[in-house]
Formats: C-alpha cells, sequence, structure tokens
C-alpha cells in the first residue's frame, strides 16, 4: 500500500490548482466514489487520514452482493486493488479542519495544504462511542478498546467483557469467540437489537453470559483493567474482567462541517435522497449521512450516487 500513497507536503495555506472534486474519506462510500471519478476522467483528490473506514474493524462480511463470504481485512485488500487498478491516487495522513465557501467553488483546508475545488463529497464515515464513564479515559489501550478486530487477539484465554447489544457488539462476541476465555455481555436495554443470525450464534455458545439492563458505571483497574462496575435494577454490582470491548455505537465525524452543513440531532450531515447537503455542491454519503442504515452495500451505493450527481451538478454550471 506504501507505493500507492502520495505524500503532500505542500504549504497548507496556498491553495493548489482547481479541482472538480474532493473526496473526503476512503471508507467504502470515498472509494467507491473515487472508482467512478477515475473512471470519468475528471480532475478530483481523494483526501483521507487513513485508509479502511469500517473495513479495519468489520469482521465477517456475509451480505455483499457477488462476495458469498469475506472479512473487513480481506474486503480491504480488494479495495485498494481496485483503486490501484483505476489509478487512483489515494492521499492519506491529510485531516481536514475546515471547509469555506471561497466565490462559486470551495477551499478544503487541511493540516497540510488547501484543494480549491468546485465540489465536495463527505464520505468521513464515524468513530466509536464512549462510555464517559470514571476511568474510561485512563484505562484505553491499557485493556479497554473500542475494536476487537483489531485489538481482540491480546485477551487471548482472559475473561472479558463486551459493552452493547447491537450488531457491533455482537459481532465483537462472535470474533471473541475462538480467542477469549469467557465473554460478558454488559447490555443496557432488556433485549438485543443485533440481527438473528448473530443473536442465535452468541446465545448458544457457553463461553458467553448475557447481562441484560445493565449500565456501566465505572471502568476498574490499577496498572491495566481489572474489571467494572454496572447497575442492575437499582443495585450496583462488580465484574471481574482483564479486557473490556465498548460497542454501543458510533458518533459521525462531522465537526469540521459544523455551522457549514444542516446536520441532525446526532451530528449526522442531512442529505436528500440525492446525497444534497444543505449546501449546494457538497454531498454527504455512508455513515456520517443521516442515512442511518449503517452497511457497506448502502455506503457503496450512496458513495456512487454522491459522484453521479456531483457531475451533474458540475455540469450544469458550465
Amino acid at each position: 500500500m506504501a507505493k500507492k500513497k502520495i505524500a503532500e507536503k505542500s504549504s497548507k495555506k496556498k491553495p493548489s490548482s482547481l479541482y472538480e472534486v474532493i473526496i473526503i474519506g476512503a471508507g467504502i462510500s470515498g472509494c467507491t466514489a473515487a472508482i467512478y471519478a477515475a473512471r470519468k476522467e475528471m480532475k478530483f483528490a481523494l483526501l483521507t487520514d487513513k485508509f479502511g473506514g469500517q473495513f479495519i474493524e468489520s469482521g465477517e462480511v456475509l451480505n455483499y452482493p457477488g462476495i458469498k463470504q469475506t472479512t473487513g481485512a480481506d474486503f480491504s485488500k480488494l479495495m485498494e486493488d481496485q483503486l490501484a487498478f483505476n489509478k487512483v491516487k489515494l492521499l492519506t495522513g491529510i485531516k481536514v479542519e475546515k471547509i469555506v465557501k471561497k466565490g462559486k467553488h470551495f477551499l478544503v483546508k487541511t493540516d497540510k495544504k488547501n484543494y480549491l475545488t468546485r465540489s465536495v463529497i463527505i464520505t468521513t464515515g464515524a468513530r466509536p462511542r464512549e462510555l464517559k464513564v470514571p476511568e474510561e479515559e485512563e484505562f484505553k489501550q491499557r485493556g479497554l478498546t473500542y475494536c476487537a478486530i483489531c485489538d481482540g487477539p491480546l485477551f487471548k484465554g482472559k475473561d472479558v467483557a463486551v459493552i452493547g447489544g447491537g450488531d457491533s457488539a455482537l459481532e465483537a462476541v462472535d470474533f471473541l469467540l475462538k480467542i477469549a476465555k469467557k465473554i460478558y455481555i454488559i447490555n443496557i436495554t432488556s433485549e438485543f437489537k443485533a440481527h438473528e443470525y448473530l443473536q442465535e450464534r452468541v446465545k448458544k455458545n457457553k463461553k458467553v453470559k448475557i447481562i441484560n439492563n445493565a449500565k456501566t458505571t465505572e471502568i476498574l483497574g490499577d496498572k491495566f483493567v481489572t474489571g467494572l462496575k454496572y447497575e442492575q435494577k437499582g443495585k450496583l454490582k462488580e465484574l471481574k474482567v482483564e479486557g473490556i470491548f465498548v460497542e454501543i455505537g458510533r458518533v459521525p465525524n462531522t465537526d469540521f462541517v459544523s455551522g457549514l452543513l444542516k446536520l441532525d440531532e446526532h451530528k449526522h450531515i442531512i442529505i436528500d435522497s440525492n446525497t444534497n447537503t444543505s449546501v449546494p455542491g457538497i454531498f454527504a454519503a455512508g455513515d456520517c449521512s443521516s442515512v442511518h442504515e449503517y452497511q457497506y452495500v448502502i455506503a457503496a451505493g450512496q458513495g456512487c450516487t454522491a459522484l453521479l450527481k456531483a457531475a451533474r451538478y458540475l455540469a450544469a454550471k458550465k
């Protein structure tokens, strides 16, 4: 992948030449938009802090059309190969700080340089939601993690807790079944919200103990995590574990457009069915948008739609 990355060393204050479209984010939405832009021979740039998005956090992928069974890591490799095949230059290590209107165009300000463009597609995805409980910050990467795929192998043969009751939580449990000794699921509601096949797989495994109606209140530890406290039916209880995986949802990466675009109550960028945002010329796709359905195939479709609509927007402006 190193050969495919382009280092940006220019002055951050001096704008580059005018682009037709700048794509921000390189998960499946951004990569799909970039592939379509390349095939249309548009002048574009694909900017990202790091490549992959949800790829690096996904375990088994069983529902993407045309691919019977794969993993997030393998899917990521396929996408890298397809970007290379289409001669897409992936500009990594770039953090977008702000987008401002500049006459008829947009100025995308980053920590490396500025990009002047006629249109923008935002596909910045989302980050893990935090518990916001005492000692959480202290024990990050010291037994507390937000990615079972990334860090699960570190907890081989240990007792762990997975906090959450949705797809991401049960996917984490499913991944940990062959790694951990015992898995406790701390679910704040009375029932899971995950897909049925995940529920069935998890519930029948003897390694798993489900604790419903439980609210995590504190992370416990010394140098590393030793357990957690949770409240259940008005009583405070303690659970001893050596690892904690927080899987309670995600927060969209949209802080850099606050004040520019209309956001919903959860800070997703509000879009219509054509991926238009509240500002003409700026489009959004994937987990950062208000679609509220977090699936690979939806994100890919939105990325395609965003690029096609951006191209149509540009054609109408000529």
